[in-house]
């Protein structure tokens, strides 16, 4: 399966299931759209009329030689692959430990209820977070190393008890063989020098969630009384990215229907001195009027494509910024059962309440047809396991024939149950997205190259 497209004035052809990515002139572009349903001669005959005929010949010979060498219309062999490697046994790598189910803001999209997650204000006690750790290392297998996020709500409403889990989960890194890597979700109200040190010096990752321009961010992320949070948070927020040395962070925003110029809002960060950047498309029922609709995508991916090319231009220029969705590894990136089964939820990551229930992930808290078990009793709802252990881009009859989906791994199972009632089914309006950050993180890779390239000669 191939997948062409023209972005920004680049042929690109990708081979989905090599991976291979090919920056082609026209004719071997035009030829290649033709290669599969047609012979050689009719291709030649279609194309003389636009093309010489032995530019037509040589871009032939071209795509016949990629083929014989597998980078182009290579042949999917990994269902079988990924249907066994699903049988091995679940080994838990991450938590996500919900440590406040309250906040101290009042974010209009807030899917957890502002941190009530369809359930009660609680904060997670040294107990529960203590059984939690002890049930990742017993659960881990030989995995070395675990992962524990930090969630709420607000987790430095509870920053007493973070502090003492990170300090437990250090004392045991040596008895296990394990090694935790901490990072925590902070709206930043709380946040001050002491945290940040200690931050600094355990955290191996910290999201910092703001929205972008003032004016967008206290529209949707203002206090129970109504004020904005920006003026508070931003001071704050950049205090903490230098602190970092603009590294291991990022800060990210929701954007939604109210913003769809939400490009403007990336640069803002990146104006502000921001380095790791992320904004995402807020995922709401179709009722509510920030809710991201169907009409709303073709503005939306025209916003990507103008973030791409500015993109590019500063990054020329030597004021470049990361973009989470433009971060793409075309050489490397993660190993094919990764690509083909998403983010484990419900399997290799766990999502744990204040009082130690376990769901699958964050999003899925508070559904009862979705907890698991509890940090005492571990997981006993083994169907529902089960269920998630055999999700995967082959299972998705959406993603079965989609370019993206060694990229996007099926996307998120919460977003397809939360729109179509099924974890194997897909959530549309975010596909057609993911697709289009896709296409502009490889164009970027390869005006990036090209500029390379140029710069060397």
């Amino acid at each position: 399966m191939i997948h062409q497209y023209k972005n920004n004035g680049y042929n690109i052809v990708l081979d989905v299931c090599s991976g291979a990515v090919h920056v082609v002139d026209d004719v071997v572009y035009d030829a290649i759209a033709l290669y599969e349903d047609h012979t050689p001669a009719e291709i030649v005959e279609n194309l003389t009329s636009k093309y010489q005929e032995d530019d037509v010949r040589e871009a032939l010979e071209e795509i016949e030689e990629l083929k014989k060498q597998e980078l182009l219309f290579t042949e999917d062999t990994y269902q079988e692959y990924i249907t066994d490697f699903k049988k091995r046994q679940t080994v838990v790598k991450a938590l996500c430990l919900h440590i406040a189910h309250d906040c101290n803001l009042a974010c209009r999209y807030c899917f957890a209820e502002e941190g009530e997650y369809h359930g009660r204000r609680a904060l997670m006690s040294f107990e529960v977070g203590k059984k939690a750790l002890d049930f990742l290392i017993a659960n881990s297998g030989n995995r070395r190393n675990l992962e524990v996020d930090f969630f709420g709500g607000e987790p430095l409403m509870n920053w007493d008890v973070v502090k003492r889990l990170v300090e437990y989960g250090r004392s045991q890194e040596e008895k296990f063989n394990k090694n935790f890597r901490f990072t925590i979700t902070t709206n930043g109200v709380l946040l001050n020098d002491e945290i940040m040190e200690f931050c600094n010096r355990e955290m191996g990752n910290v999201v910092l969630s703001l929205d972008g321009r003032r004016e967008v961010n206290d529209r949707m992320r203002p206090f129970r009384n109504g004020k904005g949070s920006y003026d508070l948070i931003v001071p704050k927020f950049q205090k903490f990215a230098e602190s970092r040395n603009q590294d291991k962070y990022y800060v990210r925003g929701t954007f939604t229907r109210h913003n769809l110029d939400f490009a403007k809002d990336v640069l803002h960060f990146a104006d502000l001195g921001f380095k790791q950047i992320s904004v995402e498309p807020v995922v709401a029922p179709a009722d509510e009027p920030y809710s991201i609709r169907e009409e709303d995508i073709p503005v939306i991916l025209q916003q990507y494509d103008e973030l791409a090319k500015e993109y590019i231009k500063r990054k020329k220029e030597g004021r470049g910024f990361q973009f989470f969705h433009f971060m793409i590894d075309l050489n490397q990136g993660p190993c094919v059962a990764k690509r083909l089964s998403g983010c484990g939820s419900g399997t290799e990551y766990l999502a744990v309440t204040p009082w130690g229930d376990l769901y699958p992930c964050h999003q899925f808290v508070g559904n009862e047809a979705f907890l698991l078990g509890n940090v005492d009793t571990g997981v006993t709802n083994t169907a529902v396991r089960d269920e998630f252990k055999l999700c995967n881009v082959y299972a998705k009859d959406k993603c079965r024939e989609c370019f993206a989906r060694f990229y996007c791994s099926g996307g998120c199972a919460a977003n397809a149950f939360n729109f179509h009632g099924s974890i194997t089914d897909a959530y549309e309006i975010g596909c057609e997205m993911q697709k289009k950050r896709i296409e502009c993180a490889i164009m970027i890779k390869a005006a990036l190259a090209e500029d390379a390239s140029s710069q060397a000669e």
